[in-house]
């Protein structure tokens, strides 16, 4: 019987301000790279400690792939990261229906992050009242993929795979790495572009597929 509803954040809570930052990340870089492989490495270099800048954090993702740091490029990124979360807004559903769910379930949050961007869209619009717990990369050392990471939050929160689901708008990085626990997941399709077993294109949809 499910009780914890563990949810992803980017285009599955909130949509980013700007279009794909971490497409543009390497778009800006111009790294060679397939997306799937790039993504991971990305992450793990800006997203599983608390740097003291986004500059100094950039500055790791140009040493993670070998990229001599250019300034004009830094600063471009960062500004393009902040627009990201500066603009970025809850999807029309999410507040109505995470305050559905706090009723009946235990939500928590997990996701890949900076130390920047989501605390702060956090706090803008109130949603982590919504959450019992938050996990996030920056905080725990660890992005999703990373075979640990469900391990931690599960052990924390002290809750089995059996009663637990995953609602998130990736396959890589939210789908499988559940699926790879025995755990539900659900997958958010918001344009309608991808087959999976359990799917729903917004969130007023999740309660009907939790109990199947």
């Amino acid at each position: 019987m499910i009780k914890v509803i563990l949810f992803d954040f980017w285009g599955t809570l909130v949509e980013n301000g700007v279009w794909s930052p971490i497409k543009q990340v390497r778009n800006i870089l111009q790294i060679q790279l397939p997306f799937p492989e790039y993504v991971v490495r990305m992450e793990r270099a800006m997203m599983t400690k608390k740097f003291s800048s986004l500059k100094n954090a950039f500055e790791s993702v140009c040493t993670e792939f070998n990229i001599e740091p250019n300034p004009e490029q830094i600063e471009t990124l960062v500004g393009m990261w902040n627009s990201s979360w500066m603009l970025a807004q809850p999807y029309e559903e999410t507040k109505e229906t995470l305050a559905k769910l706090k009723e009946k379930f235990t939500l928590v949050l997990v996701s890949n992050t900076d130390s920047v961007s989501i605390t702060n869209v956090l706090e803008k619009f109130g949603l982590q009242d919504f959450f019992s717990t938050i996990f996030l990369s920056c905080d725990i050392g660890m992005i999703k993929t990373d075979k640990n990471f469900l391990k931690h939050v599960l052990t924390t929160l002290n809750v089995s795979v059996e009663d637990s689901v995953m609602i998130g708008d990736s396959i890589q990085s939210d789908m499988v790495p559940a699926q790879q626990m025995g755990m539900k997941t659900v997958l958010i399709d918001r344009r309608k572009t991808r087959e999976y077993p359990y799917k729903i294109h917004n969130l007023n949809q999740l309660e009907g597929v939790l109990y199947d």
